[in-house]
């Protein structure tokens, strides 16, 4: 029995965008899923793409898909995203880099992009974390 449910809400006077929610709301028998701060760090441990924000934004997505994957969760279950961009780096870049890796979802999680003078470590470009909610 499906319980959860999912409710992508762009308010009337809000901005309705294609790229992102405004409001979603989740109910019913669910799983929270919680993906810490992704960089652009492989599975060996090593930086991809060092100074190439677009190679990082690909390893990222890739490092999201795999936290997802393992869940039994996808993109499509994905709520809400934070994206730390170093300041410098152009966000359209990282945006192409989303579409073309990810395509585009029927319901755009909410979506925080914030720039900032560094991250933790000190050569990634990008770091996102992610919220998702499966069915229970």
């Amino acid at each position: 029995m499906n319980n959860k449910k999912v409710e992508y809400i762009n308010p009337e006077g809000l901005f309705n965008s294609r790229a992102y929610s405004q409001v979603v709301t989740v109910s019913g028998n669910v799983k929270t899923i919680y993906i810490g701060g992704q960089n652009a760090i492989n599975e060996e441990g090593r930086l991809v793409g060092q100074g190439d924000f677009e190679l990082q934004t690909k390893q990222v997505l890739e490092n999201l898909k795999i936290a997802l994957v393992s869940q039994n969760a996808s993109f499509n279950d994905v709520i809400k995203l934070n994206i730390y961009i170093v300041d410098g780096c152009d966000p359209a870049a990282g945006f192409k880099v989303f579409r073309e890796t990810v395509g585009e979802l029927k319901n755009p999680p909410l979506i925080t992009v914030l720039k900032v003078a560094g991250l933790a470590n000190p050569m990634c470009l990008i770091e996102i974390d992610a919220v998702a909610v499966v069915e229970e």
